[in-house]
């Protein structure tokens, strides 16, 4: 499946909306509806700014466990995609933090949603969490006896760690695709807010042979056009943020010049007629 079959355009800008602390994290306030109200604002804001897609993820939920979440985590994750899918028809994904992407697929696969994102797919990381294994193996065996066709987007060198083996990028991109069969893969800086290099984006072009590379992270309305001309599409979320702070919501008047800027980049004219329309039920 390419990147136009889900989101309409071969070169997407997914959204993501940070989830405030759910159940069980270390900062969780005790509310689930105010979890909810805030995703749904957030989404409607990105589809009003013209996103192609949206990814949820428990960034709040920080310090994560490297893998297997709580169920209160998965449940409300999972309540929460649905409420987003009564109100926006763009498509979903889902990242479950820090790596459970058993989770992520489960997630998506129940509620229908498009793709999940995997920090570690394969290889060895060393992160604040611990060492962090890719499973591939069995990600890939679950999503065949769930029946469905949830994509996978694999980071690459993942942000917030460091490999344990192999730090060629090129094999490192070859690996995720050819060993680790993901759909797509992510390139981004070293930590959150941190754009991955020009170069390296193209070198991670070049090694992907086709299969889409992604920004991950440090995507702004500045740099957005310069990068899009070496990728195939961008996760972005901290600069659309009011006054680009990482803790407050998301401003759709910054998700426009974002979208502006980035389709620019693709050399697209920015016009009403060839921005995706405001998506909202």
């Amino acid at each position: 499946m390419s990147l136009k079959q889900i989101f309409k355009t071969p070169n997407p800008i997914i959204g993501v909306v940070h989830l405030l602390p759910l159940p069980s994290s270390a900062r969780w306030g005790g509310s689930l509806q105010a979890v909810i109200d805030r995703a749904e604002q957030e989404a409607t804001a990105l589809a009003a700014g013209g996103v192609d897609g949206i990814i949820v993820e428990n960034f709040f939920d920080a310090p994560f466990v490297k893998d297997h979440v709580d169920g209160a985590v998965i449940s409300a994750m999972t309540l929460i995609m649905q409420r987003l899918q009564s109100i926006i028809t763009l498509p979903l994904g889902v990242n479950v933090l820090r790596n459970d992407a058993l989770s992520g697929m489960a997630i998506a696969a129940c509620t229908q949603a498009q793709f999940i994102r995997v920090n570690v797919l394969t290889g060895v990381m060393a992160t604040d969490q611990g060492f962090i294994e890719g499973k591939a193996h069995e990600l890939l065996r679950y999503r065949r006896e769930l029946g469905c066709d949830v994509q996978i987007f694999a980071d690459v060198l993942v942000k917030h760690a460091r490999p344990l083996s192999n730090t060629n990028l090129t094999i490192a991109v070859q690996e995720a695709i050819e060993r680790g069969l993901a759909d797509a893969v992510i390139l981004s800086g070293w930590v959150t807010g941190d754009p991955p290099n020009f170069a390296d984006l193209e070198l991670a072009v070049a090694a992907a042979k086709g299969t889409p590379v992604l920004i991950g992270s440090g995507a702004n309305w500045e740099n957005i056009g310069t990068l899009m001309q070496a990728a195939d599409g961008v996760i972005v979320s901290s600069s659309l943020k009011r006054r680009g702070r990482i803790e407050e919501s998301i401003d759709p008047n910054r998700v426009s010049q974002f979208v502006e800027s980035a389709r620019n980049g693709f050399g697209l004219k920015t016009t009403p007629s060839s921005l995706p329309p405001f998506k909202i039920k």
